[in-house]
């Protein structure tokens, strides 16, 4: 993964000012490579990421919302190490399950990537840059966003970004899995991260 002189710049004040308050941990690097965007995709990503809603579920159906309620009392239970204050943990999965579902993807598959890609770390930053859950590129916050890569921190940001990326790679593969999540953490055909991501969806799964 190449990055820009001033995207090395930027980490590197970023990554500086996080470490001073302890906040900064190392994460498996997630070097999604930079490609060219066809203005049409780029339109439409940058729509996808603007298009802001709360992350509160509504449902029509009582079955559907009691479903829901248990999946967030069984994912609460299992994440409560990683995450021990309870309003931060519903806060954080609140926002998972919406944001998993208005991009088309498994719930259980985007809390496994975000368990290998930064472990559950909001202030999470990998060796080339990539920063907060779902460990996002900062180019991405100049290709589609408003080139504040500050905001890569902000919890529904961040899982806004790495859910439609996700979805982007998936929809270039033409449902591919493996393939969109080689292309994802920059690994395209290597199955050491796909492997990685779909072990750690295993605990993530709910019948319910």
């Amino acid at each position: 993964m190449r990055c820009s002189g001033l995207s090395r710049r930027r980490f590197a004040a970023g990554a500086a000012g996080l470490l001073t308050f302890g906040l900064a941990p190392t994460a498996r690097a997630g070097g999604q490579v930079e490609e060219p965007l066809a203005n049409a995709v780029r339109t439409a990503l940058s729509a996808a990421i603007a298009n802001t809603a709360p992350p509160r579920p509504s449902f029509t159906d009582i079955e559907d919302r009691l479903k829901y309620l248990r999946w967030l009392g069984a994912m609460s239970e299992r994440l409560k190490k990683r995450k021990p204050d309870a309003q931060t943990r519903l806060e954080f999965l609140e926002t998972v399950w919406y944001e998993s579902r208005r991009a088309g993807l498994e719930t259980s598959l985007v809390l496994g990537l975000i368990q290998v890609e930064s472990g559950f770390r909001k202030y999470a930053i990998s060796r080339v840059g990539a920063r907060g859950y779902m460990q996002v590129m900062p180019f991405w916050s100049r290709l589609i966003g408003d080139s504040d890569i500050g905001k890569l921190f902000h919890m529904q940001t961040n899982l806004r970004f790495g859910c439609v990326i996700l979805r982007h790679y998936l929809d270039i593969e033409k449902g591919d899995l493996f393939l969109a999540l080689g292309r994802y953490n920059g690994s395209r055909g290597r199955a050491e991260y796909p492997n990685a991501v779909f072990g750690a969806r295993k605990r993530w799964e709910f019948e319910g």
